[in-house]
């Protein structure tokens, strides 16, 4: 994969992404809008979620015929050397209750490893891109620079979710309460990709959170590492390769220089745990 290849194909994931989202904004805080429940009521999805989906493959399928395409709704269609791995609303519990938190994500990847990513958010007009050029905010350069030390940063924490709380239950609370003692600031903004282009913007310095599937991340963990930030995965306990990580189910991301060695231990601990099951989940 070469650079003009990369940037062509993060040219397709903005017009792409800009094409959803604005299918997914003419939706968003319309009365009456319905949510439906997939895997539980915790886990929502709108018909936006749908349709925004199908506007982003329209515009793949006709400016990159011949790709896979990997999405949260439609699954996994068609063959070739390009795989396009699309969120069409991240954050549908944000867009489902008219909270401004929330965005379109398209990746593609070539040979396993993503080599573009756009992460557009409506609401605020904001295009996160990058590619060989680096990693840009609306065309100007993105730099993932922030407060390095833990009494200074502010955490976007997804954690603990329900799924969290299925195993080790007392240590992700435990772990919850010395977040809140030692860091200046915790948040949870219910979107992962809203909170890595925000510690790529250097607007937040780190977030975290466990089972991710590859379409939450892939554009936004590519989007933090190219800004010069941190993005690493863990599993059994260790930290994983780095290779192909957009597959891998538990992350952590954070600012260029960050040192923050509690969330390594949280990280260690809660990727020890078994996947939970639907039924445990949502009992």
């Amino acid at each position: 994969m070469n650079a003009a290849q990369s940037i062509a194909l993060s040219e397709i994931a903005r017009r792409a992404a800009l094409g959803g989202g604005a299918v997914a904004l003419a939706g968003f805080r319309t009365e009456g809008l319905a949510a439906d429940e997939k895997a539980d009521f915790h886990d929502l999805v709108t018909e936006y979620d749908r349709r925004s989906e199908e506007r982003v493959r329209e515009i793949i399928e006709r400016e990159a015929p011949g790709s896979v395409i990997v999405g949260e709704e439609g699954g996994v269609t068609g063959d070739g050397e390009v795989t396009w791995y699309i969120d069409p609303i991240d954050g549908t519990s944000n867009f489902a209750r008219g909270i401004a938190l929330w965005g379109v994500c398209v990746a593609a990847a070539v040979d396993g490893e993503v080599v573009a990513g756009v992460v557009y958010d409506p609401v605020a007009d904001h295009v996160f891109q990058a590619d060989a050029r680096g990693a840009f905010l609306n065309g100007a350069a993105l730099t993932a620079r922030g407060q390095t030390r833990p009494q200074r940063a502010t955490i976007l924490a997804s954690f603990p979710l329900p799924r969290d709380l299925v195993h080790f239950k007392e240590r992700a609370l435990e772990a919850y309460a010395e977040l809140e003692l030692d860091y200046a600031a915790v948040r949870d903004f219910g979107s992962s990709a809203i909170s890595l282009c925000h510690v790529a913007a250097g607007w937040a310095d780190a977030t975290f959170a466990f089972e991710a599937n590859p379409w939450d991340v892939a554009a936004p963990a590519f989007i933090l590492r190219v800004a010069g930030g941190q993005y690493r995965t863990y599993g059994g306990g260790e930290q994983l390769q780095e290779r192909s990580d957009h597959l891998h189910r538990h992350y952590f991301g954070a600012v260029r220089d960050a040192d923050f060695p509690l969330i390594d231990v949280i990280m260690r601990e809660q990727s020890l745990r078994p996947v939970p099951s639907l039924a445990t989940v949502t009992q």
